[in-house]
């Protein structure tokens, strides 16, 4: 019984394969694709992926300065030929300018520091129906109004079946999933949780001081603006921030 089920599984998991080389073989540009690569569980299967569909790629990993050490070393070590590119802003001087941290619903970062990259090109990502609610509505292809067209080639996958691949093929992956994170986002990153977020200041004490000081640059932004809030101190901004406090100061600061 349990050879025919992982039999089956392995079937299954070629099918999954087998779409994902037909969607990149189907939609491949004459340049060829950017790949947005993160350095997570996803996007190593998408970059052996397009290795395996044989289609032309660059591949980009946007450094946003809150980035896990682990995760810019393991892709340097692993992934050498991945550009390391660096937007315009930092999130030291993201969050002064938009006048308010960033929200699991306010995600202005990912739009400044994970999005821009690939304006103009087909990029391929490695986003998944089963990663949120919001993603089960994602296409296989879409367009944006940059220019850019989005290919998912992965949509279907779970994460079983992200581990299965990565197992079967002895993928290298970041060291950081062996010691027990889920998912390898930016440090304090909302979607985290504030738990998530509190544990992640706990192993990079150095990322909390550097978001209390981009807090503390934002109440004095506010100040001259006008704008009314309760918070006094970049620490209550991080206690707020991380649910340890229930201070309702007000954070409606508005996207230049």
């Amino acid at each position: 019984m349990g050879d025919r089920a992982q039999g089956t599984k392995v079937l299954f998991l070629k099918d999954r394969i087998d779409e994902s080389i037909e969607i990149m073989h189907s939609l491949e540009p004459s340049e060829g694709y950017y790949l947005a690569f993160s350095g997570g569980k996803d996007s190593m299967v998408l970059y052996a992926m397009a290795q395996v569909a044989g289609v032309k790629f660059d591949s980009h990993y946007n450094i946003t300065s809150a980035d896990p050490p682990e995760v810019i070393k393991f892709i340097r070590d692993k992934f050498p030929t991945v550009s390391m590119d660096r937007p315009n802003f930092t999130m030291w001087n993201l969050i002064p300018k938009n006048l308010m941290p960033p929200t699991r619903l306010a995600r202005y970062c990912c739009r400044f520091l994970k999005e821009h990259g690939g304006e103009g090109r087909v990029v391929l990502t490695g986003v998944k129906k089963s990663d949120s609610i919001k993603r089960r509505t994602a296409t296989v292809r879409s367009c944006r109004k940059n220019g850019k067209v989005v290919v998912n080639p992965l949509l279907n996958w779970v994460d079983e079946e992200i581990w299965e691949y990565i197992r079967s093929e002895r993928l290298p992956y970041c060291e950081l999933y062996d010691q027990g994170f889920k998912r390898l986002g930016c440090i304090g990153c909302p979607m985290a949780g504030p738990k998530g977020q509190r544990e992640q200041f706990a192993r990079w004490p150095k990322y909390r001081s550097a978001y209390i000081r981009a807090f503390e640059k934002m109440l004095i932004r506010r100040t001259e603006r006008g704008l009314k809030t309760t918070w006094k101190t970049g620490e209550e901004v991080m206690s707020w921030w991380l649910k340890e406090s229930s201070n309702p100061a007000r954070h409606d600061g508005k996207e230049e």
